[in-house]
């Protein structure tokens, strides 16, 4: 793929920034939400959590998430990092495929049911997975920045052989 010219290039990074860090910020608020859902003293208030988290979910998971890979795709290919040059870009790739999968399948799913048994007045069920889910997606997430920043274990096998290659 051609480079990206420098502007296109730094604001593609700051979108790309700032939707990251607003998925691991609302990974925060949605581990919030879970957590004082569960351990709410009535059912009105722990409803109003699940509620929340439905909107969030519905309204800024799954175009957060995808923004943030789509950009990373963008970014990778339209600069010398490539998609599968660098280890640490590789990883990121794989980490936002899944993690944007399992918002799409898995934490999505939980909320659903969990506003399920509030608009019907149930108890809701099972709280744990909309703690552990968060956490996780919290955790990655934080593991991403952190190599994004520090962009450890060097070239990949195709990075090696393009850069030799590129040398003759």
């Amino acid at each position: 793929m051609q480079q990206l010219t420098r502007p296109v290039r730094r604001g593609l990074l700051v979108v790309h920034v700032v939707v990251s860090v607003g998925w691991l910020g609302l990974s925060l608020g949605m581990l919030a939400l879970g957590i004082t859902g569960a351990v709410a003293d009535s059912a009105e208030e722990a409803g109003a959590r699940y509620r929340s988290m439905n909107v969030l979910g519905d309204w800024l998971l799954i175009p957060i998430s995808l923004l943030a890979l789509a950009s990373g795709i963008a970014l990778s290919l339209g600069t010398p990092w490539g998609l599968a040059r660098h280890r640490w870009v590789y990883v990121k790739f794989w980490l936002t495929l899944v993690t944007t999968g399992a918002t799409a399948f898995a934490l999505r799913a939980s909320i659903d049911d969990a506003m399920a048994d509030v608009v019907a007045g149930r108890a809701v069920g099972a709280t744990t997975d909309l703690i552990v889910a968060p956490s996780v997606s919290l955790g990655v997430y934080t593991f991403l920045t952190a190599i994004s920043v520090t962009k450890p274990w060097g070239l990949t096998a195709r990075g090696r052989r393009l850069r030799a290659t590129k040398r003759r």
